[in-house]
């Protein structure tokens, strides 16, 4: 039996594309310094807040499923019965 290697089952694959979210990551953030943003709140002017914001909410996000998913999980034979 044969099994087919996906692109993400090499490692050097995955550091590839990981180098390439941290240079896009970098070019974002030295960007941020040359576009001018029309900011609705004062707080939005702080360098890197879009960045954090995103990672914050994300982060917030995961650990809303993780209790939501406790809160609504049914047992395997839900709809056996």
């Amino acid at each position: 039996m044969r099994t087919e290697l996906s692109i993400f089952d090499k490692p050097r694959n995955v550091s590839r594309l990981l180098r390439g979210f941290y240079c896009a990551l970098i070019l974002l953030l030295l960007a941020e310094l040359f576009i001018h943003k029309h900011h609705g709140f004062p707080w939005e002017e702080a360098f890197g807040f879009f960045a954090v914001y995103g990672f914050v909410s994300c982060v917030l996000l995961i650990f809303l499923a993780k209790i939501l998913r406790r809160i609504v999980m049914r047992k395997e034979d839900y709809y056996d019965r």
